[in-house]
């Protein structure tokens, strides 16, 4: 079937209206699960202070799987990486409205490889900006590209002139 210009535009443009309706879905969802294990690490966190000590995760975890089975991510050491994250990010000003810029697993990949909280930063909004895969951000990460920018990232924020 050959189509005209029109025609072809017209599909063209209903194409894109479902891409991005599926990207915008996705978001929301990145989003939700952003602020599940942000409360969730908040919970445990919270707990750990009130001395109910390490043994609640492994029981939580178990408790989890069995109530919600299909369902990824209430692993042990994803309940650790969940507090973890609301740990070093909850205090941060510059962290906190960051969290769901980018998916769970680019902020695993930057919680591990990266303890500076500048960096961290750079990291969060030149993947969203950029739109990095996590093994591009691994590789950014691994080629120290915030190190090539720091002193102009310094500069910015800051002022400071090296």
């Amino acid at each position: 079937m050959n189509l005209d210009k029109t025609q072809t535009d017209f599909i063209a443009q209903i194409k894109q209206k479902v891409r991005q309706a599926q990207y915008d879905a996705l978001r929301t969802v990145n989003l939700q699960l952003i602020n599940l294990y942000w409360e969730i690490g908040k919970s445990i966190t919270e707990k750990q202070i009130e001395s109910w000590g390490k043994a609640v995760v492994p029981t939580l975890s178990m408790e989890l799987q069995k109530e919600f089975p299909g369902i990824g991510g209430f692993s042990v050491t994803n309940l650790w990486l969940m507090a973890q994250f609301y740990a070093e990010y909850h205090v941060v000003e510059n962290l906190q409205p960051l969290v769901g810029e980018i998916s769970w697993t680019k902020h695993i990949v930057i919680l591990n490889k990266c303890k500076d909280n500048l960096q961290r930063q750079f990291y969060i909004l030149a993947t969203k900006k950029f739109g990095w895969t996590k093994n591009v951000l691994i590789h950014q990460i691994e080629n120290q590209t915030y190190g090539d920018y720091k002193n102009s990232i310094e500069e910015a924020i800051f002022g400071w002139k090296h």
